[in-house]
């Protein structure tokens, strides 16, 4: 194992499987392939890299970090330094060519007017563009732990990511995109059991009796949410996130075919495990 490969890793670099149900891979996958793509706080490239090496797209990146613009130029088009809590950033993309699809992934949360960026965001991608967007959810089962435990810590990642300034459950997100001019097409929820989050311990901590309690809220396992969104009045029908069907049992179903992912791994290309994982879920 190559050990600078990680101590020189940015604080937002991570690896993903698009087989998996994790918000990076629900995003690749939302955006589809061969699209003109605009990333609004592209970080490092996590997502950035699978989006022009797997779905042959063409990106164009938004940061304001210069240490992860330097990771990210190999996988843009163009790159423009943008502090996405100066209204002006829209302004930088003036000359450019309209955009397929507009991401934003993790991203809302960390700026001071989210509610404003969604609206450029809507504004750029006009009637004929989508957007995908992924949330940490605060009414996850653990975050409320938290508050319980009298512990409301920030961290350096996860849902209490230090740098995160706004907070959303589902109703809010919802009423986000509808203040934008947009309508929710498709979305997904991350499914993660507390016990296996990094706030394991004050969950487990939590008396049996309001545990129990807590686990009758239904949406209390979703950590993440992420949403394809279009114009109000593009085609599509639009649906509300209260409704969407919470897979419970989504997060157990990824250990179970593990193995056959190493398999594959070490037999296929990752652009042709995500052509065959496309070609399957469209049957």
């Amino acid at each position: 194992m190559d050990k600078n490969k990680h101590v020189n890793r940015h604080n937002y670099e991570y690896d993903v499987d698009l087989n998996t149900n994790t918000a990076p891979a629900y995003v690749v996958r939302m955006v589809g392939e061969d699209k003109r793509v605009l990333e609004v706080g592209a970080g490092p490239g996590s997502i950035t890299r699978l989006l022009k090496g797997v779905g042959n797209c063409s990106v164009t990146g938004l940061e304001i970090d210069p240490a992860a613009i330097k990771k990210l130029k190999p996988f843009c088009e163009r790159i423009y330094e943008a502090n996405l809590n100066d209204p002006a950033w829209p302004e930088l993309l003036s000359d450019e060519a309209p955009f397929d699809v507009l991401v934003a992934a993790d991203v809302l949360e960390h700026v001071y007017e989210p509610w404003t960026v969604l609206k450029a965001m809507a504004e750029i991608a006009g009637n004929n563009g989508e957007i995908v967007i992924s949330l940490p959810h605060v009414s996850y089962h653990a975050v409320i732990a938290c508050l319980l435990s009298e512990d409301f810590a920030y961290r350096d990642w996860g849902l209490l990511d230090k740098t995160h300034i706004r907070f959303f459950g589902l109703k809010n997100m919802q009423q986000l995109f509808e203040d934008a001019g947009l309508k929710i097409i498709d979305a997904h929820f991350v499914i993660t059991p507390p016990q296996q989050s990094e706030f394991a311990d004050k969950w487990n901590a939590l008396g049996a009796d309001l545990r129990t309690a807590l686990s009758s809220h239904r949406h209390g396992q979703v950590y993440q949410v992420v949403i394809k969104a279009v114009s109000r009045s593009a085609h599509g029908d639009a649906i509300d996130l209260m409704s969407v069907p919470v897979d419970a049992t989504a997060s157990e179903g990824q250990a179970s075919v593990s193995i056959m992912r190493k398999i594959a791994r070490k037999c296929l290309s990752e652009q042709t495990r995500y052509r065959i994982l496309n070609s399957i879920r469209k049957k």
